[in-house]
């Protein structure tokens, strides 16, 4: 049972955290492209549906973790305890400012005004990435490359926990 549990996790991992990752890091690009008038806003909001599908997809990587974890009985080792929290900060930056700064650059490249206020709008300030304060496109597809990067590289170190496992006396 603990290798499906684990196969399941890794599979999920990588189907899905890593679309996310790709997905991500060229939407910024493509979005520009497209308010550019380079090219159309299609490949931009392909992107981004890949973002959010898979955003929920990868809530399936730390369940069977988790699960997994249990099973190994390594739910108390700090190298699980730090990926758990690393995962979390990265799902969080994913849900609070990458995705809605691609709401917003998204908006500019369909030539719709970025939602403001009412049922479903993305909140804004800084805190939440692109297209807040008034800042250019250029600057908000920065940003949200920067916030991006940032994500990608959470999960490179949570990649990295679960290969080296500090501390762990189930051997590496």
């Amino acid at each position: 049972m603990t290798k499906l549990l684990l196969s399941v996790h890794v599979l999920v991992a990588i189907l899905a955290v890593g679309s996310i990752t790709v997905a991500a890091s060229m939407f910024p690009r493509q979005a520009l492209r497209a308010i550019g008038g380079e090219e159309g806003p299609r490949v931009a909001a392909l992107l981004h549906r890949v973002c959010r599908g898979y955003a929920v997809a990868g809530i399936a990587v730390p369940v069977f973790g988790i699960a997994t974890g249990a099973r190994l009985g390594v739910l108390g080792d700090a190298w699980l305890i730090a990926s758990l929290a690393l995962t979390a900060l990265a799902a969080g930056l994913l849900a609070l400012a990458v995705l809605p700064g691609q709401r917003r650059l998204l908006a500019l490249a369909q030539g719709d005004a970025p939602a403001q206020g009412g049922a479903g709008a993305a909140p804004s300030g800084p805190r939440y990435g692109a297209g807040s304060g008034g800042e250019g496109p250029a600057k908000a597809a920065a940003r949200l490359a920067m916030l991006t990067g940032v994500f990608n590289l959470l999960w490179a170190i949570v990649v990295v926990l679960m290969i080296v496992r500090p501390g762990s006396t189930t051997g590496a």
